[in-house]
């Protein structure tokens, strides 16, 4: 496995892992999105872009997410 690889499957673990643990803390959503936006890296490095754009797309609803929980405090289900 290279390192272009291992980077994105490191990438969509810890995506996965945060998504699972939001209910939990407002900081794994922001971590998700963080998540996001290694993704969509590595999905424009790796040559497929869609990829990319659906993954930058996944980090500015949840960027929206965090916002409205750190802002509102309650839960919001809907982005």
């Amino acid at each position: 496995m290279d390192a272009l690889t291992t980077f994105g499957a490191v990438a969509v673990t810890v995506m996965m892992v945060c998504y699972a643990l939001e209910d939990r803390h407002v900081a794994y959503i922001l971590a998700f999105a963080g998540a996001c936006v290694a993704a969509s890296v590595y999905g424009f490095m790796a040559g497929t872009w869609p990829f990319g754009m659906v993954e930058a797309v996944w980090a500015l609803v949840a960027l929206r997410r965090w916002r409205a929980r750190r802002v509102g405090g309650a839960a919001t289900s809907a982005a």
